[in-house]
């Protein structure tokens, strides 16, 4: 466990289906501006406890970065029940698509509950889309992490994970930013995921985001000494600032 503070960000902690034609040309219902502002931020602080949780499908390889804020919806054009930012952490928003309808996408969000999901609206003038076949593999029995492009290993590294008492959430997470360390000095970038600690319900200050980093010495490698967070080599974390927002992490 750690406390991160970078410019004005935060101490945290460092862990479909088809349809048919009818279905692909719903439009989203009207929301006024008042009530997108009354919406609760999808973001690392927030706690959607009604959220749709991650139904653990195939991820797609689609990611998608919101051009304006966007309503997330339980359905396709169902209950709103949050916003989706174009930024988090001081990076751009980028969210992985696990299923889509017509122009609705169902993605992975970054708030409390892990593995909260819902769905947008991702017409041309409502998003940003891109191709991810990056995937990283974590598997806290073997101390292992692994970085795959299309199936295909590109490597693979023995790590830190956290200890019984604060372990590294399982599930399938997301890197959703890329932070250069201003304040401590025991990694120079950390990349938080959208998971959160289960028994940390804050750290430092912060909402208790989980994330990857490196650490002063190689005492971590093989251990689960950790309050949660995934440790990593120098080597490894150079290949990992690589990948883009929105890659894929499979905590086993």
């Amino acid at each position: 466990m750690l406390a991160v503070a970078s410019a004005a960000l935060l101490a945290f902690l460092v862990s479909a289906c088809g349809g048919g034609e009818e279905q692909n040309t719903v439009q989203p219902s009207a929301v006024s501006q008042e009530d997108l502002t009354r919406l609760p931020d999808a973001t690392t602080y927030g706690d959607l406890a009604d959220a749709p949780l991650d139904p653990g499908a195939a991820p797609t390889g689609q990611v998608l970065h919101p051009k304006k804020d966007l309503v997330v919806y339980k359905a396709v054009n169902g209950e709103p029940f949050a916003k989706l930012p174009t930024r988090q952490m001081g990076s751009p928003t980028w969210v992985p698509v696990i299923a889509t309808q017509g122009e609705w996408a169902q993605v992975l969000l970054p708030t409390r509950p892990n593995g909260a999901s819902g769905w947008i609206h991702a017409g041309d003038s409502d998003v940003e889309s891109a191709r991810n076949n990056f995937v990283v593999n974590v598997n806290r029995e073997a101390f292992e992490l692994e970085i795959t492009e299309d199936g295909k290993s590109l490597g693979k590294w023995t790590i830190g994970i956290g200890k019984d008492e604060h372990p590294t959430p399982e599930g399938r997470a997301y890197i959703i930013a890329s932070i250069e360390e201003t304040v401590n000095d025991y990694s120079p970038i950390v990349l938080p995921l959208s998971f959160h600690s289960d028994s940390h319900e804050t750290f430092g200050g912060g909402p208790g985001t989980v994330g990857i980093h490196t650490w002063p010495d190689d005492s971590f490698v093989g251990q689960a000494n950790s309050d949660g967070c995934i440790r990593v080599t120098q080597e490894a974390l150079d290949e990992l600032v690589k990948l883009p927002l929105g890659t894929v992490v499979n905590i086993v």
